[in-house]
């Protein structure tokens, strides 16, 4: 199964999973970052369904969202439509972004940097993000920590259920160093009543944070800020999302 298949299913109860992650706080970063929201151009790099992008759009800014997901975009563009914004989506693998600059802030949040399986990947989507922001333009993004993929993924299995979705996540070690392979089964309950169940494999890989700062400065980026879980603090040993800044 490769990635856009991956998500065909998954698509269709990811905004429910995601109602815990601080989207104001995101745009809130973003607004530090990039001095202001209203009037810009921000490309919302692995948009999914679209949730940080519409704030942005409310916000004020001109909002270009791509994913990999046809799925994820349908959902995107309704959620757009719906409150009458508008919003450019592209199907496109973060890894193909290029072109001329226009830009003035990008952002991959909420790990989904992290689905990317190498450091060339890592490196072809600085550069292509680099290549599309306008001078002082931003970037700012987050990865799950080592520590996280290395000790806390792997405390699972995992379980949810909030009525209407219930999931068992199942994870364990990947190849790669820093890697974990997640196999989720969902059952979601239909109009009659019945669960429906469908299975997802996830793979995400992460990297020290030298390593991240080594691909950011080859790409040609400055690094002004990295910090940890949603604090205006330094990563420690047991942090486990940490968040950069770089200017271009």
């Amino acid at each position: 199964m490769d990635n856009k298949e991956a998500y065909t299913e998954f698509a269709l109860v990811y905004d429910e999973l995601m109602t815990d992650i601080p989207y104001d706080a995101y745009v809130d970063l973003i607004s530090v970052a990039g001095d202001g929201i209203k009037g810009k151009k921000i490309i919302d790099v692995g948009c999914g369904t679209g949730l940080l992008s519409v704030k942005l759009a409310k916000s004020g800014a001109f909002v270009t969202g791509i994913d990999l997901s046809r799925d994820m975009l349908a959902i995107a563009e309704k959620r757009a439509t719906d409150l009458s914004l508008t919003i450019d989506l592209l199907e496109l693998p973060m890894q193909e972004i290029g072109g001329a600059e226009q830009f003035d802030i990008a952002v991959i949040a909420i790990d989904s940097l992290n689905y990317l399986p190498d450091q060339e990947s890592v490196l072809n989507t600085f550069k292509g993000i680099h290549s599309v922001l306008n001078y002082g333009g931003v970037l700012i993004f987050d990865v799950h920590s080592t520590f996280k993929t290395d000790v806390i993924f792997l405390e699972g299995p995992f379980t949810f259920d909030n009525d209407r979705i219930a999931y068992i996540w199942h994870t364990e070690e990947g190849d790669e160093e820093h890697s974990v392979l997640s196999e989720l089964s969902f059952f979601v309950k239909e109009e009659s009543g019945l669960y429906r169940r469908f299975d997802e494999r996830h793979e995400q890989r992460t990297f020290h944070v030298f390593e991240y700062v080594d691909l950011l400065r080859e790409a040609g980026f400055t690094i002004e800020r990295i910090f940890a879980d949603w604090e205006d603090e330094p990563p420690h040993d047991e942090s486990e999302r940490i968040f950069y800044q770089a200017r271009k």
